[in-house]
This record gives structure tokens, C-alpha cells and sequence, in this order.
């Protein structure tokens, strides 16, 4: 359903047409696409094509640059990574390329490899991330896409890095709906369950949903009412959760786990180490029950500490991370200037205070956010997605929010962990919908490093339009 309390935009408007008359027509053969992500250390291509109501993955691999040496993401390092790899993955997804349907499909419609005697189809367009991300990384994989659409002679599409994190479960969705992944069907969610697909006519969610997107580069709360409108109802005034909490992790983990560890990622072994027998240590949380309750100074634990949420006694629609590596750190100092080792237990309870805080920033955020909106369309679903999306705390924190805030009808989608973290597959998917809805892009547009989500002109840089280089059957938009 549309949102009553607002004229609808020209680009909205003209989305939902062109969904309503595109949704679901039989194709003889699916649309096929190949995608490439570049936007940070993960150099990632996948081949996905959407047919008869359902989805398939025909390649999708990523390398993820070694950066375990600089305990974080060293750029020219995962540059150098991007280029090393990304002309090996698109060699290796060409030989992915569905097989040519027929013997006489036409040669404009082939590919040829000349390690392979099979005949493959060619996409009918390719896309890569446009942005936001580190400039130089996108550009790497910006300008392959290009090439190979002119290579190949088909359209191309610069993706929105976020866009296409939000739609995700519109992906899951439809992988969902495969029958050869799923005979029985996509099975119909249950209330207060954490989902990733659900029995529609159309996709799930449908539209308006909310989402948060947690990833190490951003934090936000978004409500989209089309795949190109979107709002940011909120978003973090400093570092985003996922840079906050692999900052706590490196103080808080034994320097063991450091040695094993095979990426900078440190907020997964802080997960890890703060739960290690996963859903089953989340049995005893228990969420503040009321505002009020919410807004109390926390009482000390039995080591005589407690962290404060961030703006708890504000319903000011922001995010702020920074202060929990300085709890943490305060906490640390303290006790190495009084000479005092770790208590047992009381490091993996420091651990479980550095995820519960934020997620509980995030999830007081999301509630003033329902709250203020009720008078609008009404919210039904929330979607998670980007890296920290993966975290199954927050899962667990969020649901138990909702659930004795008022809000237990709406439903979490969360796409499984190889979705949420950057992934070209998610890429396609975005590229996919925008291509469905008579978007394309201009093959002169650059790698951009900042880029507004929000379909909002003011915007500094002008929003989700305001980078140019869109076009619509044929009009430059």
C-alpha cells in the first residue's frame, strides 16, 4: 500500500505503474545478469537470473582481502586485492552462463569461450556497484561492468550499494520460490518469528517496510515506499555499529583469538565469543519493558560496572556508537591501573555489554520510529541487512523490542549470513529491479564515494537522483 499522508513523487509514482505491469509476466527465458561488488574488501561477481516467479544463482563467489596484518581494512591493500581478483572471477562466471536454449539462438544472444564448446547465453544487461564505497575500489569493478556491457552490447546499470543491501530479502524471496531449491514452497511465517520469505503474490516485504542497515561503513533506519523511494528516518551521527563494535572487540578479546584469525572482521569473534553456544545463551535477555524503564540508570553488575545506552533519555531520531569503545576502554584502564585481573566470567560479560548496548540504541531508535509513524501507512515488516545484520543478537534484541513494545505483528525478515555481508549476488538483484522498472544507466557516470539513499532533492548531493545519469526508455532522467 502507498503512504496517504504525502503526495506521491513523479519517480514513485511511475515505479508502481510500471511494477504493476511488469509484476509476474511469463518470459520464455528468465532475465539473466551478471554483477559485480567492489565497494570495500570484498571483490564479489555473481550471475542471477529471475523467471516464471522465481530466482536462481548461477555463480556467486567472493574473495575478501587479507587485511589481519593492520587489524582492520588497510584500502590500498584491498585495491590492490580487487585488482588482482576481479578479472579471475568474471573469467571464472562466464563458464556459469546458462547453456543457449536452442541451436539456432541467434549469435547476438551467445557467448563463446574457447575453453568451452557449449554455446552460453549472454546477460541481457550487467551492473556493478556505482556506491557509495571506498572510490577507487568501485571504480574498479565500475568500470569492468562498463566494459563488458560494451563488450557485450547490453545495457548496464550502476547499482546503489544500499538499495540493493534493503532489497535483499526480495532476493531470498524469490530464490525461495525456486522449485527445484524448494519443492514444497516457501513456507508462511509465523507472528514473532524471524523470517526471510513468505507465500505472497507479489514479494516479501511488501512495500512500505522498514529497514536497518548495520554494517561496519553505515548505520541506518530506513522506510522505503518503492524500490527507488526511501526516507532516512535515522542515522548515525558518528562511526557506524560495525566500526564501533570491531573497535570494542580488539580490546575486549584474548590475544589469542587475534592469532587465529583469518579476516578483520572482529565483531563475528566478538559474537562468537560473547555467545558460543549461539541462540541458546540469548535465553536470558530481557528487554526494558517501557519507556520508562528504558530511560533508568542502569544498576552495576556483580563487578561493580554498567554501560548507558546512548540518547537514552532523548527520543531524538539519531544513532551514536563512539561512546562504546570509550566505555570500554575506561573500563580496561581502570582496572589495569588497580592491578586487577579478569574476574571469571566477567570479560565475556563485558563482551555481551559491548553488542547489547548499541543493539538496544538501535532497537529504542526503531520504536520511537513506529511510534512517531502510526498515523501513516502502517509498518508490517523490518528488514535486516548489511554485515552486522548477521549478528544473531541483534536479531534476538529487535524481536524482543517489538514484541513487548506494541509492535509483535511486524515481522523481521533477516536474509541468511551470506547475503547480508557484501555480496555481488544482492548487486544483481537490485540491478534486476531497477532494469524491471525501465532504469538504466549512462556508460559516463563515475565511481561515486558519498551517495544519498534518500529520494530526497534537498540532499546534498541530491539524493538518490542526484548523481545523474539515469535513463528511462530512452529520456535522461
Amino acid at each position: 500500500m502507498l503512504t496517504r499522508s504525502r503526495v506521491l513523487p513523479n519517480a514513485l509514482r511511475r515505479d508502481v505503474a510500471v511494477a504493476a505491469r511488469r509484476c509476474f509476466v511469463p518470459r520464455a527465458r528468465g532475465l539473466l545478469t551478471l554483477a559485480i561488488e567492489t565497494s570495500c574488501d570484498d571483490t564479489s561477481v555473481s550471475i542471477v537470473e529471475k523467471k516464471d516467479g522465481y530466482a536462481t544463482i548461477h555463480f556467486l563467489e567472493k574473495v575478501t582481502c587479507d587485511s589481519t596484518e593492520y587489524k582492520g581494512i588497510h584500502p590500498v591493500v584491498a585495491l590492490g586485492s580487487h585488482q588482482e581478483n576481479l578479472a579471475k572471477l568474471v573469467n571464472k562466471a562466464l563458464t556459469k552462463l546458462p547453456p543457449a536454449p536452442s541451436s539456432d539462438t541467434p549469435l547476438h544472444k551467445l557467448v563463446t569461450l574457447s575453453n568451452d564448446d557449449r554455446p552460453r547465453r549472454k546477460p541481457d544487461f550487467v551492473c556493478a556497484t556505482r556506491g557509495p564505497g571506498m572510490r577507487t575500489n568501485v571504480l574498479v569493478g565500475l568500470d569492468t561492468g562498463k566494459a563488458l556491457s560494451v563488450a557485450w552490447q547490453v545495457p548496464f546499470i550502476g547499482v546503489h550499494h544500499m538499495q540493493a543491501h534493503l532489497l535483499t530479502p526480495h532476493l531470498q524471496y524469490f530464490l525461495d520460490q525456486d522449485p527445484t531449491n524448494n519443492p514444497g514452497g516457501a513456507q508462511s511465517p509465523q507472528k514473532g518469528q524471524v523470517v526471510v520469505a513468505a507465500t505472497a503474490q507479489e514479494a516479501q516485504p511488501a512495500f512500505p517496510f522498514m529497514s536497518i542497515l548495520a554494517s561496519g561503513g553505515h548505520t541506518m533506519l530506513v522506510k522505503s515506499a518503492s524500490i527507488t523511494h526511501h526516507e532516512i528516518v535515522a542515522s548515525t551521527l558518528d562511526i557506524a555499529v560495525g566500526s564501533a563494535l570491531d573497535k570494542a572487540a580488539r580490546l575486549i578479546l584474548p590475544d589469542e583469538m587475534f592469532e587465529k584469525a583469518k579476516h578483520s572482521v572482529y565483531a563475528r569473534q566478538l559474537e562468537q565469543y560473547a555467545f558460543p553456544n549461539g541462540r541458546a545463551d540469548h535465553a536470558d535477555y530481557r528487554p526494558p519493558a517501557t519507556r520508562r524503564d528504558e530511560v533508568q540508570p542502569p544498576a552495576p553488575n556483580e563487578w561493580g560496572w554498567s554501560f548507558t545506552t546512548p540518547f537514552a533519555n532523548t527520543r531524538e531520531l539519531v544513532f551514536s556508537f563512539s561512546s562504546i569503545e570509550s566505555s570500554v576502554e575506561r573500563l580496561i584502564k581502570r582496572k589495569q591501573e588497580a592491578g586487577e585481573g579478569w574476574a571469571d566470567g566477567e570479560r565475556v560479560a563485558l563482551a555481551r555489554a559491548a553488542m547489547r548496548v548499541p543493539f538496544e540504541h538501535i532497537a529504542s531508535r526503531l520504536i520511537i520510529a513506529l511510534e512517531d509513524k502510526r498515523h501513516e501507512t502502517p509498518i508490517r515488516s523490518l528488514v535486516l541487512s548489511g554485515g552486522v545484520a548477521a549478528n544473531q543478537f541483534l536479531k534476538t534484541v529487535l524481536r524482543a523490542f517489538l514484541d513487548v513494545r506494541g509492535f509483535a505483528d511486524v515481522e523481521i525478515y533477516a536474509p541468511p549470513p551470506y547475503l547480508c555481508t557484501d555480496n555481488a549476488a544482492m548487486i544483481a538483484w537490485a540491478g534486476l529491479e531497477m532494469y524491471e522498472a525501465g532504469w538504466r544507466t549512462d556508460l559516463s557516470v563515475h565511481a561515486l564515494r558519498k551517495w544519498s539513499l534518500a529520494d530526497d532533492p534537498k540532499a546534498q548531493d541530491g539524493g538518490f537522483w542526484g548523481p545523474g545519469g539515469w535513463v528511462r526508455e530512452g529520456v535522461e532522467e
